[in-house]
């Protein structure tokens, strides 16, 4: 019976590549492969805005940068569930044919502070910002 070694996937830089690249969905590759749903989604909201400027190109550009935007909190959202998963859990399911395990240290608990940082930031940003151009028209910025 052989045994099919897999390459150990790191949980810090998954939670780095979905903090950083989220919103392309670059975190989701190295974890599920080209496979991975959630992988084409944020692919797709990249496609999205790329159709969207070009087909919209007086709209406020905040307008055609939504699907990125709203991709990219997807992306901090899915880094905090990343780093937040014991390594004993981790492992089974993304380094299941692994001979090594994953030990977490203290730049993981660095990179969900900042995430969480960015991710609130973003998300307040972009709600005030689009209730902004909703109710008054942009009035404010």
């Amino acid at each position: 019976m052989s045994s099919v070694r897999t390459m150990h996937k790191n949980k810090t830089a998954a939670t780095f590549l979905a903090l950083t690249l989220g919103w392309s969905g670059v975190h989701r590759m190295l974890l599920g492969g080209a496979r991975d749903t959630l992988a084409l989604l944020h692919l797709g909201a990249v496609a999205a805005t790329l159709v969207l400027l070009a087909l919209l190109p007086r709209a406020n550009i905040f307008y055609p940068l939504l699907p990125i935007i709203v991709s990219a909190i997807a992306g901090c959202i899915e880094a905090l569930m990343i780093g937040l998963t014991p390594d004993e859990q981790f492992d089974a399911r993304y380094n299941a044919g692994s001979s090594r395990q994953s030990d977490s240290q203290w730049p993981l608990a660095l990179l969900l502070v900042t995430t969480m940082l960015v991710g609130t930031t973003l998300l307040i940003a972009t709600m005030s910002r689009l209730f902004d151009l909703l109710y008054t028209g942009g009035a404010y910025g």
